[in-house]
């Protein structure tokens, strides 16, 4: 995967907080307010068959984010068929990430470097970003998600 790629999607973990999480982020379901919660069987999205989790920073809210990019099952089913994707694993998890970029029309601007322009473009997807309108908290600024990321993508090409 390209560094630029790559450093995008790591700072996208870290901005949605599952970076620490189990198995890098990859089992890791949204914070309910029961706790933190997550899931170690990749064979489908943990919410494909029903059920949510009510948000902990706002308990009007109810999720079924999950993953490293806290991907919705409602979105699942159709990157599923989409992608030609078997089950919830990492690979499949980054290509439905890689895909939701390429939709948001940001990958271009990963690919030359306009970091600020292709997080604006994913604020609609990443509750974590700014400009989102999803309610769940403000999100990061826009300066540390671009340190982050150049700090991601000094790591990923030493």
């Amino acid at each position: 995967m390209d560094a630029k790629i790559k450093a995008f999607l790591d700072m996208l973990s870290w901005s949605e907080g599952t970076d620490t999480g189990l198995d890098d982020g990859y089992g890791v379901i949204v914070s309910g307010v029961d706790g933190k919660h997550t899931f170690t069987d990749y064979s489908d999205h943990p919410f494909a068959k029903g059920g949510f989790v009510t948000v902990s920073n706002n308990p009007f809210l109810r999720s079924t984010a999950a993953g490293r990019y806290q991907l919705e099952a409602r979105w699942w089913a159709a990157y599923k068929k989409m992608l030609k994707l078997t089950n919830f694993g990492h690979d499949s998890q980054e290509a439905v990430a890689v895909q939701q970029i390429k939709e948001s029309r940001a990958l271009p601007l990963i690919e030359s470097g306009d970091i600020e322009g292709a997080i604006r473009s994913c604020s609609n997807i990443w509750a974590s970003l700014p400009g989102n309108s999803y309610g769940e908290h403000g999100g990061h600024s826009m300066a540390d998600l671009i340190d982050k990321y150049n700090t991601f993508l000094t790591k990923d090409q030493a």
